[in-house]
């Protein structure tokens, strides 16, 4: 009997020794499946570079802004605009006119009458004050506006496609952290199998089931984000293809899915502004967040009011600037229709002579006719028509300054909204690396020793290496969403970022 237990213990240590050497050896093997992969993978993707170029992050945004149709219309109306200025300062054409005057019905005889005269003239009417040099004016100051639109574009663009990018690249990393742990479940899956069939350690059916589950669960995770990938990718599309050309460059690295975004995750800077600075430097000395706090509550008009002196550099708020001042350029315009209009015509007459008479004595000789004269209208009656106009002119101006009102606060807003999300990102990237991450991995060691010492439950061991996995694509997507931040608040900072109070 006392040789039988022994038998049956010694027996239950050495599976449980094969059972810690597998795990050693999933282990092992998966360190040196990630190191040999990239080996392969590197060497992979140098024998089929032909097949599958990695589309990088700074590379999908030049694309997407080099191959932006709407950059080149912009261009194409800023010439319009441009254009239309030339134009409009230059005077009315002339206006030539020819007649016949007082030619006598009677028998339509040229020369019968004194009065009869063949006329050609001219005239030339010249508009009020000064409204062609101000129409001049107002088109290009228009026409400013659309180098600021433009650069506006491009950032937002930056925006969307690195968004994009992002996005792609989590869901391909969270498909990676999935394939690494799938081969441990896989093996945990086993070793339940022959625990049960051995009836040595207190292995349980649903232990089997359950490892099955969550293998399944791993498929369908790895279904989900697959797809989620192939959308980014699709909408990425879109953006990269180029419709200029006959032949097309972005095909030469991609084909609609499969992509390859690399393995290293981008890290976009920060712009170096003070208030960046100020708002986040609680991050570089943990110290500093309580003054942050109480700065913040103590002088928000302050921080209010530098930000919108930055802002006021914004290309999007740059633009409204220049439609204000086209529109301040109309009310000007407005005003010179209180001034008269003048124009000048000259005409010339050509009378033939006289016809002689019976005794066939000569008729008399008449002279040619010049005539000059100078028109001029008087703006007398102007309260339904020039007094209208004025107000009319300056209530537009009003509204666009309304625009740019608008405009200051949706900047304002959007920066205390992605700082606020952005503190919060850190603060967690700061927990999850301290802290949740070392302890998530001491349970998943302290679960496996308890239960190859017959002491655990192998429900907790799963659970415990589905909390690693999660915790480990938690923090992909806290690096993520860090730098899809960064991406939206560079975006407010965009254009000249000093005023002149500020140096």
């Amino acid at each position: 009997m006392f040789l039988n237990k022994s038998k049956l213990f010694t027996n239950f240590i050495l599976m449980n020794l094969s059972f810690l050497s597998m795990l050693m050896s999933i282990t092992v093997g998966a360190q040196d499946k990630v190191s040999t992969g990239s080996s392969s993978t590197n060497s992979s993707k140098t024998i089929n570079t032909n097949v599958k170029s990695v589309l990088t992050f700074e590379t999908a945004i030049k694309t997407a802004q080099q191959n932006d149709p709407w950059l080149s219309g912009n261009a194409h109306q800023q010439q319009a605009v441009k254009l239309m200025g030339q134009a409009s300062n230059s005077l009315p054409d002339p206006k030539v006119s020819f007649g016949l005057a007082n030619l006598p019905v009677g028998g339509f005889d040229f020369s019968q009458e004194a009065m009869t005269q063949a006329q050609i003239g001219i005239s030339q009417v010249f508009p009020r004050g000064d409204t062609l040099a101000l129409k001049s004016q107002q088109y290009k100051t228009q026409s400013e506006a659309f180098p600021y639109q433009r650069q506006d574009r491009e950032a937002k663009v930056a925006v969307t496609v690195g968004r994009l990018w992002l996005d792609a690249y989590r869901a391909q990393q969270s498909i990676a952290l999935i394939e690494n742990n799938r081969a441990l479940f896989e093996q945990l899956a086993d070793v339940a199998q022959a625990n049960y069939s051995s009836a040595l350690a207190r292995t349980r059916q649903q232990d089997i089931v359950r490892a099955q589950l969550e293998l399944t669960r791993l498929e369908e995770r790895l279904d989900k984000l697959r797809q989620q990938k192939s959308q980014s990718e699709g909408m990425l599309f879109q953006w990269l293809i180029n419709f200029a050309n006959n032949v097309n460059t972005t095909t030469a690295y991609m084909n609609f899915h499969n992509l390859d975004f690399g393995e290293q995750l981008p890290q976009v800077d920060l712009l170096s502004f003070d208030l960046l600075s100020a708002d986040f430097s609680h991050n570089q000395n943990k110290q500093s967040s309580q003054r942050l706090n109480s700065s913040r509550l103590s002088s928000p008009r302050l921080r209010t009011s530098k930000l919108i002196q930055r802002f006021e550099y914004h290309p999007s708020v740059q633009a409204i600037n220049k439609k204000i001042t086209a529109t301040k350029t109309k009310v000007h315009i407005a005003e010179q229709q209180y001034k008269p209009q003048w124009g000048v015509s000259a005409s010339y007459g050509y009378r033939d002579d006289a016809p002689s008479d019976v005794s066939g004595a000569a008729g008399i000789k008449r002279d040619d006719l010049f005539s000059v004269g100078i028109s001029v209208d008087l703006p007398i009656f102007t309260e339904n028509k020039q007094d209208k106009e004025v107000q009319s002119a300056i209530s537009k101006t009003e509204a666009v300054k309304t625009e740019k009102l608008l405009l200051l606060r949706e900047l304002l807003s959007a920066y205390s909204n992605i700082s606020a999300r952005l503190d919060g990102v850190k603060r967690r990237q700061s927990l999850y690396k301290s802290k949740l991450l070392p302890q998530i991995h001491d349970n998943a060691e302290a679960t496996l020793s308890a239960y190859n010492n017959d002491d655990g439950d192998f429900l907790e061991v799963v659970r415990s290496r589905i909390a690693v996995l999660n915790t480990e694509i938690d923090e992909l997507n806290l690096d993520v969403d860090e730098q899809q931040l960064n991406l939206e608040l560079n975006y407010l900072f965009i254009g000249n970022s000093v005023t002149a109070g500020d140096k």
